[in-house]
């Protein structure tokens, strides 16, 4: 990845410098990993890799992978945590870098907590050193899983 880019003032483009022990995986385009303030067990980012806003300001490349890449990577964390129910959420709002977050819900998630409000979950449920030892599950599940593109029917 070029730093051109990049932008500076931009959380997700700087993820481009996280410790390789937070990172899922990474292609040329697209990166899945733990984010620092957002390192809830079981949460992760898929972001684009160049900076790009909203899904609009995605390329054709990008376009043509994001939904593999968006299936294997809620595949691996539903799997890895045995999560019985993982959302893809998209806002944009707070870091416009097209970004997804990835959360594994839980069980014990009281059903006020769900569906979007799992977000309210993220100052008291932060663990970063929960959050970072799925890291290993998480990509051994995901290389499996986009390596030979086999999903269980309850994934």
């Amino acid at each position: 990845m070029s730093t051109s880019s990049h932008h500076a003032d931009c959380f997700m483009c700087g993820l481009e410098q996280s410790e390789d022990s937070a990172v899922v995986f990474r292609d040329p385009l697209w990166s899945g990993e733990t984010v620092p303030g957002y390192d809830v067990p079981g949460w992760f980012v898929l972001r684009v890799r160049r900076h790009a806003e909203r899904i609009t300001g995605l390329d054709e490349a990008e376009l043509a992978t994001f939904a593999r890449r968006a299936r294997d990577l809620v595949a691996a964390v539903t799997e890895a945590t045995g999560a019985p129910a993982t959302y893809l959420l998209v806002f944009g709002e707070n870091h416009p870098h097209f970004h997804a977050l990835v959360t594994a819900r839980g069980e014990d998630v009281p059903a006020d907590l769900r569906n979007g409000n799992i977000l309210r979950l993220r100052a008291d449920h932060a663990d970063p050193e929960s959050a970072a030892r799925l890291v290993p599950a998480v990509r051994r599940a995901y290389e499996r899983l986009a390596g030979d593109g086999t999903y269980p029917l309850s994934a």
